[in-house]
């Protein structure tokens, strides 16, 4: 059973940084506390053989931690900038590390970008959307070292109501990249 044995307070880290911001608001000294962190890519992958969303599941601790017993998350594939290379790059190397799939960089389209988490730590993320099929699968996915990602298919018949099936815990992305596909590709097509 997947469980939290110990919570301390972080001396060094590897991912973060913890910061207090100092600034002037209207006049006002104020302080806040916040953590620095990498920016990210996301990927919604629509699977045309299986007519699908694919999405990650994955233990997040952070979770497990608030909500003991179920520390899984069903997500948009994803991954931090961490290296010097396009966006567009590093969503191609996420979709074939976490996901298995191959994709031509010229197949991923950005659908837009935002901030996230922006009480904490005001990350950037960018969007980005690709259509796979089966030609493109060279691996199981799974992520690399120790990651234990699993692949899930969404059928595009139950994407609404998962949506707001609050039995799956997920993040705010995937309603968002669900309905840009409804809004968006869904109409294209009608």
């Amino acid at each position: 059973m997947d469980k939290i044995d110990s919570v301390t307070a972080l001396q060094e880290t590897n991912f973060i940084k913890p910061i207090e911001i100092n600034y002037t608001q209207n006049g006002s000294k104020k302080r806040w506390e916040a953590v620095l962190s990498h920016d990210s890519v996301a990927i919604l992958l629509y699977h045309k053989n299986k007519n699908a969303f694919v999405l990650v599941k994955q233990l997040r601790a952070t979770v497990l931690n608030k909500n003991p017993g179920n520390g899984y998350m069903y997500e948009l594939c994803a991954g931090i900038v961490d290296k010097k290379c396009s966006l567009v790059q590093i969503a191609k190397e996420e979709i074939l590390e976490e996901c298995g799939y191959d994709v031509p960089l010229d197949k991923i389209e950005k659908i837009s970008s935002f901030y996230t988490s922006v009480g904490i730590s005001g990350t950037h993320q960018t969007l980005y959307y690709a259509e796979i099929d089966e030609n493109m699968r060279v691996n199981e996915g799974g992520g690399v070292e120790e990651e234990a990602i699993e692949v899930i298919y969404i059928p595009l018949r139950e994407a609404k109501s998962f949506m707001f099936d609050e039995q799956y815990q997920k993040t705010t992305g995937v309603s968002l990249a669900f309905y840009w596909f409804f809004n968006t590709k869904l109409k294209q097509t009608l």
